[in-house]
């Protein structure tokens, strides 16, 4: 007789014979996650490389202009020039100037090196990560021969059976199924199924025929009930941290490299219209995303991209701001403004200064 729980092995068993089973469905989720992770690493390692180098490119530079500038300061007498100095009135002290160089010169370089070291370090964790994700994707083209394997397995027995030619034996159906996470009860019952297919599983075919849609697989019905099942349940239930996550998802982002934290954070401050400008901006002026995954705050910043012009006004590079994302975050934009013209009146040119001494 058809039972409700000799029903229940049956769809579980059916499931497993096509193209949707649980199991193949399942590994193709952990591939695409897989899959993800290593795009998603490799470009961060390339990412890292590149800052790595331009960081220590910027260590050398500082190191050598800092040298050049105090030598060439220790060289200046301010008598050869004090006639022109007091009618222009202009504030230049060699020795103050050498002072300030030798006081925060070695801050900003030692800055940058502490720089160099924590992008080392998340080089090496981005390299594990992604080397993990290359032997998840070997190992999950080796399990999915296996499943295909054992799928084909099954589902000539259940032709046997249904064809009444079945002539394998118990074990063999248990083994098979052992394969498939089935519990010994649910082997024992399922091979008596396969065995004895006049008991239950002839009925439980035509019931199936009946109500399949002309040209529809049993593949097919099956994935279209399951369908509606995950569609019901999104419909129900969207929170606004899932708002969230489908927006970020949406603009190119992706959210689980986003912390708890800078989830609750960005939906403490949260606007759509801020958010979705930032990042278009960002796109727009060769900006990468992956500023925005150490630095969520600048997601809701309303002046984030009035400040990114002034500093390409001055003559920055987009890539030097990616690299020092906290002159956008230390400064609003009247305080951007007031240092830039302090630099300028002081005799520096705002682009020849390293947005770290800023």
């Amino acid at each position: 007789m058809l039972t409700t729980e000799t029903t229940k092995l049956l769809d579980k068993l059916y499931n497993l014979r096509g193209e949707d089973s649980v199991i193949l469905s399942k590994m193709e989720k952990e591939k695409k996650i897989a899959m993800d992770t290593k795009e998603r690493t490799t470009n961060e390692k390339q990412v890292l490389q590149d800052k790595i180098s331009q960081l220590t490119e910027e260590e050398r530079i500082l190191g050598d202009e800092g040298e050049k500038l105090v030598s060439a300061l220790s060289h200046i007498r301010t008598d050869e020039f004090k006639h022109v100095i007091d009618k222009l009135n202009i504030d230049f002290n060699p020795d103050r100037i050498s002072e300030e160089v030798n006081s925060t010169l070695p801050k900003t370089i030692e800055k940058v090196q502490q720089e160099v070291k924590s992008a080392k370090d998340e080089l090496i964790k981005v390299e594990s990560e992604m080397n993990s994700s290359i032997a998840t994707i070997e190992e999950l083209s080796i399990r999915k021969d296996e499943a295909l394997e054992n799928q084909t397995r099954l589902n000539e027995y259940f032709e046997l059976a249904l064809n009444g030619n079945i002539n394998i034996t118990r074990d063999s159906i248990t083994s098979l199924l052992e394969k498939f996470d089935f519990s010994e009860a649910e082997r024992r019952e399922a091979a008596k199924i396969i065995m004895f297919p006049e008991d239950a599983l002839y009925e439980y075919e035509n019931k199936i025929k009946n109500t399949r849609e002309p040209g529809k697989s049993i593949s097919e019905v099956f994935a279209e009930a399951k369908n509606n099942i995950e569609i019901n349940e999104e419909e129900n239930a969207i929170s606004p941290k899932e708002v969230l996550v489908r927006l970020l998802d949406e603009v190119g982002f992706d959210h689980l490299n986003f912390t708890s934290n800078d989830i609750d954070k960005i939906l403490a401050n949260y606007n759509e219209a801020t958010l979705r400008r930032n990042v278009q901006f960002a796109l727009d002026n060769s900006l990468k995303l992956d500023l925005f995954y150490e630095n969520a705050e600048l997601l809701y910043d309303k002046e984030f991209t009035n400040k990114v012009n002034r500093l390409m006004e001055i003559g920055k590079e987009p890539f030097d701001i990616y690299l020092n994302p906290n002159v956008i975050k230390k400064y609003n934009m009247k305080d951007l403004d007031n240092t830039i013209d302090r630099l300028i009146n002081s005799g520096f040119d705002p682009k020849q200064v390293p947005l770290l001494a800023y």
